[in-house]
């Protein structure tokens, strides 16, 4: 069975083709270059269960029919996981929008076009669920059924409202193309996902978007003040990675997985690592040991939990995870 993984270079990619190789699937995943595709190669081992292809931009609708129209007929199962997630830009319809709807239309254009696949699962977010106008309202509630409503117009006044967007945007034509062909869908749908990069050496000096919560912090002195001052809901990669699988290994047709395991706070995580590596100095936060005493909005995802069934990884030991692999690579540990 051959299952392709887009964007497979990416944070949670790499940990979903680990996993994928580990029950010995034949993978096929997409990469940019031929350059970050022999680099992954190698990482990995050089397996023979794993190869790679060129898509450079997907923002573009036919990116993906070259590799369809060449391979289309292996593919049992996609797992779309390519998509920008980044905040730094200021042309959110070209940075974000666009990419993201494209991205998604054009791989399952491309399905439909040429392939022969039994099972697509997109990596979607909380972002597409969630009202961010409420993001911050510790009574709001949101579970699975819910949709973010940001508007296509509306949603251009920050990065942080845009990239949330260009998540319900994506999986809405997502859902729209399940429910004209028919095939089997399920999204993937996770909080800020923490965690460590798969392979130490892809650990630079900017991580992706939801560790550089954890990074700003890692670099934070005594006295300083926290800013921003993060409430939210994690998840770790790992678990997010294994959720693709189960996603396409359990009947889970038409589920939106919602993947967290609780809130956190800045003032959580400053407490942690205070705890974890007191041989270091960090800010102590303006209320040490008191955790996270302004949540945000709640995620129910306790119907996903069920159709997931496994454990998932503590606040702790993700934090310590990410941290200790940041602390080793800077020689601080």
């Amino acid at each position: 069975m051959a299952v392709l993984v887009t964007g497979a270079t990416g944070f949670i990619a790499q940990w979903v083709v680990d996993y994928l190789l580990k029950e010995n699937y034949q993978v096929i995943g997409t990469v940019r270059s031929q350059e970050k595709g022999d680099k992954l190669h190698k990482q990995f081992g050089s397996p023979s269960n794993l190869s790679f292809e060129i898509v450079k931009d997907i923002s573009e609708t036919e990116a993906f029919e070259p590799l369809f129209e060449k391979r289309g007929k292996e593919i049992d199962i996609v797992l779309h996981t390519a998509s920008p997630f980044h905040f730094n830009t200021k042309d959110y319809e070209k940075d974000l929008l666009i990419p993201a709807l494209n991205g998604t239309r054009g791989v399952l254009n491309a399905i439909k076009k040429y392939g022969d696949v039994k099972k697509v699962v997109v990596t979607s977010s909380y972002a597409s669920i969630v009202d961010v106008s409420k993001f911050a309202d510790g009574s709001c509630v949101f579970t699975e059924k819910d949709w973010n409503p940001a508007t296509w117009e509306g949603c251009q006044t920050d990065p942080m409202s845009a990239y949330c967007a260009s998540k319900k945007f994506a999986e809405e034509a997502a859902w729209e193309f399940a429910k004209e062909t028919g095939v089997s869908m399920t999204t993937v749908n996770p909080v800020f996902v923490f965690g460590p990069q798969k392979f130490d050496e892809d650990v630079k000096a900017q991580l992706n978007t939801s560790n550089e919560i954890l990074n700003g912090l890692i670099h934070s002195k005594p006295g300083d003040k926290i800013e921003p001052d993060y409430h939210a809901a994690f998840v770790d990669v790992r678990d997010v990675a294994k959720a693709h699988l189960v996603a396409f290994q359990k009947e889970t047709n038409g589920e939106r997985l919602g993947l967290s395991n609780g809130g956190f706070g800045s003032q959580t995580i400053l407490d942690i690592l205070n705890e974890k590596f007191p041989q270091l100095e960090f800010a102590k936060g303006p209320e040490p040991g008191k955790g996270d005493t302004k949540p945000a909005a709640k995620f129910d995802n306790s119907h996903s939990n069920k159709v997931l069934g496994f454990p998932l990884i503590s606040l702790e030991q993700s934090v310590y995870d990410t941290v200790a692999q940041v602390l080793k690579k800077e020689g601080r540990l």
